[in-house]
């Protein structure tokens, strides 16, 4: 009795290998003809039986899924994060399969950075974050898709997630640290990366780039470190965002962007005479740069100090008297003063006490534009295309009745709203 129980259930077992063996090959063939729905047709009726195969059975199951997910769907991301799931199942049951499936996988890879990539540039950062660490997912050594799946998910505003990313790229000790292989392109005189040494010692050979160099690029740990910093201090964890500044300063203690970070702070927890000093530290620097001065405007800015701000514009311009960025900042915040004024007139009254001071604050609103005019004209002459600055030029020659300077802008808009 017990023989016969144990041949019954070796002839199960045998149909049961048969029977995922026949509809993995039915799957694989019509991947090979490119009927990737049938393929993901005939896989599914043989899911059931796989949890009793070998590891090399099943590692040849999830290669046949990725593929059939990724013909099936190479922009879809749902189909393009199965397929990488399904590799990276592949792989971890036999390691062996990476050969088989380097090709496709790959492609997985180039589908999910070129949309992440898209997807970035139309600031949607949560999707673009997803789709870089599911590249990571397929092969947790590939810590730079990591790293750009913190920094999107910080621009997302999904600080908790952009934290546990950046805590593994700490405990994992990257630091982004990397050669560079590139040469200048004889055509465009442009300084071009290569994938690797190989393909830029070809291109050079070939004669058409020249000038073959090896650059290395910065650490990032010191990036890491600050935005860790920059997000306790959004989520109003501020002893902790200093523990990670002094850790980050120590990495780097001449990095600018770190010490205007750690002004802020001092800014923030009331300590004005550190605040000051760092300032002055910053100046230091490189005291003829206008660049320090306009982002130590636009950091008072931020911190609502209006006066420090328009004077650190103001010594950027002593330097670049054409210094775009300074230009417009400064119009912006003389600019800001203008909701102040517009509140009070809007709760006045009608008595003619209040209609008299509605005529005074009139004056008063109108030499704030005046204040700001000047700097933005002299914008406008060195970007005539920049539509910020048009637009506002726009809505203050209206407010001011200068209506033929208005006319001119308000076409000027037009114009370069129809180029867009």
């Amino acid at each position: 009795m017990k023989t016969r129980i144990l041949i019954t259930g070796l002839a199960f077992v045998s149909a049961i290998s048969f029977g995922q063996k026949k509809e993995l090959k039915k799957a694989e063939k019509a991947i090979k003809s490119n009927e990737y729905s049938e393929a993901l047709t005939y896989l599914t009726e043989a899911e059931p039986l796989i949890g009793a195969a070998n590891d090399e059975i099943k590692a040849q199951f999830y290669a046949a899924r990725g593929e059939a997910l990724l013909g099936s769907g190479s922009t879809d991301f749902a189909k393009l994060k199965g397929a990488a799931e399904a590799f990276g199942q592949a792989l971890s049951l036999n390691p062996a399969i990476e050969a088989q499936i380097a090709a496709p996988l790959q492609n997985v890879r180039a589908g999910l950075v070129n949309s992440a990539r898209t997807d970035y540039t139309s600031q949607k950062y949560l999707v673009a974050s997803d789709k870089l660490y599911t590249c990571y997912m397929i092969d947790k050594n590939e810590l730079e898709y990591l790293y750009f799946a913190g920094l999107y998910a910080h621009e997302g505003k999904d600080y908790d997630k952009a934290l546990s990313y950046y805590q593994i790229l700490l405990d994992a000790g990257y630091t982004g640290e990397s050669k560079e292989f590139v040469a200048t392109n004889k055509a465009n005189g442009e300084v071009e990366a290569f994938e690797n040494e190989k393909l830029r010692d070809f291109a050079v050979k070939s004669g058409e780039y020249i000038k073959p160099e090896v650059k290395v690029l910065d650490s990032r740990k010191t990036d890491i470190l600050g935005n860790m910093a920059r997000i306790y201090l959004e989520k109003d964890e501020t002893p902790k965002a200093i523990e990670i500044l002094e850790a980050a300063r120590a990495e780097s203690p001449d990095d600018v962007d770190l010490m205007r970070l750690e002004a802020d702070i001092s800014n923030r927890i009331g300590d004005y005479d550190k605040y000051d000093k760092i300032m002055n530290k910053i100046i230091a620097t490189d005291p003829s740069n206008p660049a320090i001065y306009t982002n130590l405007g636009v950091a008072n800015a931020e911190l609502g100090k209006k006066e420090k701000a328009i004077g650190y514009y103001e010594k950027a311009l002593e330097i670049d008297p054409n210094y775009e960025a300074a230009l417009i900042n400064i119009s912006v915040v003389k600019l800001s003063y203008e909701d102040a004024i517009r509140e009070t007139m809007n709760n006045l009254g009608t008595s003619r006490a209040d209609n008299a001071k509605f005529d005074t604050l009139k004056k008063e609103l109108n030499e704030v534009y005046r204040n700001a005019l000047p700097y933005l004209e002299k914008a406008y002459r060195i970007s005539p295309s920049n539509v910020g600055v048009v637009q506002t030029l726009s809505n203050i020659y209206s407010q001011l009745g200068e209506d033929a300077k208005f006319k001119e802008m308000k076409a000027k808009l037009d114009a370069l709203k129809a180029q867009e």
